[in-house]
């Protein structure tokens, strides 16, 4: 496997560093822009990013033409704190109400095609603890710049947070080590050359996006990546180093449900890209233990594996959009 690749689409975000360029490019070629915060209980870290991506990139360069945050029904006060603080706030549930609901991040992401307005999406996890500006013009540079780049990746350092002011140097990206690369190096080595696949922080060009499907769960990164990659190439793909990004420990039983609809996921794309045959259908549950008075119990997660369209397909979406151009009759023909 060749790293030419690696060697042409990698960045780092401080390729990018002149705002007053990304700004005139943009301007150059009419593009509107949309950042995207999806959101479940983020209290205590949404009103830094809106704040500091509003100030940078709306204010002081007028990158950003609106902030979305999508809300899978927070319970704590993140719409509210998001509202408040000037960004357009969405309950998932209030998007294309007529269909059937689910909820997930996958979920918010594919709504949030629907209600917003930008020729280029980013989407940012909202609980980043050292939240810059970098994390979305970063991401941004390749695709105004480059013609041929559609989807940008983040990836980035990634130390744990153990406490208020402590910090594991190492010990992100444990799902990607294990599960991920390891897959990717079996059935698709081109795809090893992404740093990082599963990170939640990448952009992309609308055609893209609504063009693709979205699992509602954990597994919309991976099936992000592989449906570009099949769809497009991996020349329209791009990485940009972010540096650091400080983010929320979550304990080896939430990795491993993590790890289980990765893992389907991918099986699932195989199958459907005529790459596998399955003789025996794949179960839905995850089946973990707890200790509970000395007898170990089952505790078991369920998942659908539902996924959405490509949002192209719904036809509220072609007509908000009118989305009446020749490739896509011929995309909904094929």
């Amino acid at each position: 496997m060749s790293n030419n690749w690696l060697d042409k689409n990698t960045f780092h975000y401080s390729d990018f560093k002149d705002l007053n360029r990304l700004v005139a490019e943009k301007e150059k070629k009419g593009l509107k822009i949309s950042l995207c915060l999806p959101t479940l209980n983020e209290e205590k870290t949404i009103a830094k990013e809106i704040i500091i991506m509003k100030s940078e990139l709306m204010t002081r360069y007028p990158l950003l033409d609106e902030i979305v945050v999508v809300d899978s029904g927070s319970s704590d006060q993140t719409r509210e704190i998001a509202r408040s603080y000037g960004a357009d706030v969405y309950q998932a549930t209030d998007i294309l109400p007529q269909l059937e609901q689910f909820k997930g991040k996958g979920e918010n992401l594919w709504k949030a095609l629907y209600i917003t307005k930008g020729d280029i999406i980013i989407y940012l996890d909202a609980d980043i603890k050292n939240i810059h500006h970098r994390f979305a013009y970063g991401l941004l540079g390749p695709l105004l710049l480059y013609d041929n780049i559609r989807f940008v990746k983040a990836f980035y350092d990634r130390p744990i947070s153990i406490g208020k002011k402590k910090m594991r140097p190492t010990g992100g990206g444990r799902v990607t080590e294990l599960v991920i690369r390891p897959l990717f190096s079996l059935f698709f080595p081109e795809l090893t050359q992404l740093i990082q696949p599963l990170s939640g922080e990448y952009a992309g060009f609308r055609e893209v996006f609504e063009r693709i499907p979205f699992p509602i769960g954990y597994g919309v990164e991976t099936s992000m990546n592989m449906d570009i990659y099949e769809k497009w190439g991996l020349d329209v793909m791009a990485q940009v180093d972010l540096d650091r990004r400080i983010h929320r420990n979550q304990d080896t039983k939430a990795l491993g449900r993590m790890a289980f609809v990765i893992l389907k996921t991918f099986i699932n794309r195989k199958i459907r890209l005529g790459l596998i045959d399955l003789k025996d259908d794949l179960y839905d549950e995850m089946i973990q233990y707890n200790l509970v008075r000395d007898q170990y119990e089952p505790d078991i997660f369920k998942i659908e594996g539902y996924e959405r369209p490509p949002i192209i397909e719904i036809p509220d979406y072609r007509e908000k959009f009118n989305v009446e151009r020749p490739e896509v009759q011929k995309y909904l023909e094929a």
